[in-house]
């Protein structure tokens, strides 16, 4: 059944990127947020005639968005990153794993998805704090219907008597679910998490000389801009370093191995600075490699979530070979390249 042009036009359009950004909350995925919100479209087009008008639309989506992820997670489960599967390895040294396709990992959400007018309500609620990598990954240990509380709860800011209303329970539960999601929340939200990014100038020039070290294979440098307990992750392999000393050993030892090996390119994702990595292969192309995303706090770089999937270049409106030259757009993303699913 098609969802009728006029419908999504004139209806939901309005509605869309905050539908967007509320899904990846819940599941973690930019694909799975996108499919859920196609789902909550054509759900709402073939309910609209028992839609009586006792809550205002924005209430009625969310709540067949909402229900829609709490059966998406019944199917597929938490999205981790590795951090959250156990211990660090014990240094660069240690035997690393080899990539574990099975697991559905946490994936990031380019900032450029949203895209909407920077004064629109949803653009300001897409893009504040509750979308920080750190949060995401902390609220897959939540229980679904805990998670879905806490969002609509602590993110949205929804009465409780209308949370309720949303998952056809009480007031009393909601409060119940929200204090016991809080708790959880306090033993398993990295420090991260907690801890606003810096934003304008100091972080541009942070980003920087982020770039030109990797770029140039500066391990002194990068050593400057790690914080002390600096921790790096590379889904989809199952294994995680924290402290600066392992994480630029384990960079000079497996990465930077030579200058220019690398190109990156500027990207946003999750509020927060992100790159897109291509790497030299033959015949001197650089090919797209992998989306590092960066936990930048004070004048210091405190996570890199290096995404090793290629799929998510399409993801990110980013070619798959780097074009020399090409310059970046106002969301960090390459110049005529708007993003989009592949």
């Amino acid at each position: 059944m098609a969802v009728s042009d006029d419908f999504t036009t004139r209806l939901v359009d309005p509605f869309r990127s905050e539908l967007l950004a509320h899904c990846y909350r819940m599941l973690g995925s930019a694909d799975d947020a996108e499919d859920m919100v196609q789902e909550t479209y054509l759900r709402a087009w073939r309910s609209l005639d028992g839609f009586e008008g006792r809550s205002s639309l924005r209430t009625w989506l969310y709540r067949i968005a909402t229900n829609a992820c709490l059966t998406a997670i019944e199917r597929h489960g938490r999205r981790p990153l590795p951090s959250g599967l156990g211990a660090p390895l014990e240094g660069p040294q240690s035997q690393i794993p080899g990539p574990a396709d099975d697991v559905p990992w946490l994936t990031p959400l380019p900032d450029a998805l949203l895209g909407v007018a920077a004064d629109d309500p949803a653009a300001i609620a897409g893009r504040r704090d509750s979308l920080r990598l750190a949060l995401i990954a902390a609220w897959q240990f939540l229980p679904a219907r805990q998670r879905a509380v806490l969002i609509l709860r602590d993110v949205l800011d929804w009465p409780a008597a209308e949370v309720a209303d949303v998952l056809g329970t009480t007031t009393t539960a909601v409060n119940s679910a929200l204090r016991r999601a809080r708790a959880r929340l306090v033993k398993v939200a990295p420090a991260e998490a907690d801890v606003s990014p810096p934003s304008g100038h100091s972080a541009r020039e942070l980003l920087d000389r982020y770039l030109a070290a990797f770029e140039r294979a500066d391990m002194a440098e990068l050593a400057r801009l790690l914080r002390e307990d600096a921790v790096l992750e590379m889904p989809p392999v199952p294994a995680w370093f924290i402290g600066r000393d392992d994480v630029v050993r384990f960079f000079g030892m497996h990465v930077l191995t030579e200058p220019n090996l690398h190109r990156l390119v500027r990207t946003a994702a999750n509020g927060q600075p992100a790159v897109a990595v291509y790497r030299r292969g033959q015949g001197g192309r650089f090919d797209a490699h992998a989306i590092q995303v960066l936990s930048v706090t004070a004048d210091q770089i405190s996570r890199i979530d290096t995404f090793l999937d290629t799929a998510l270049f399409g993801t990110f409106g980013l070619p798959a070979v780097y074009q020399a030259g090409a310059a970046s757009g106002p969301d960090g993303d390459l110049a005529g390249r708007p993003p989009g699913r592949t």
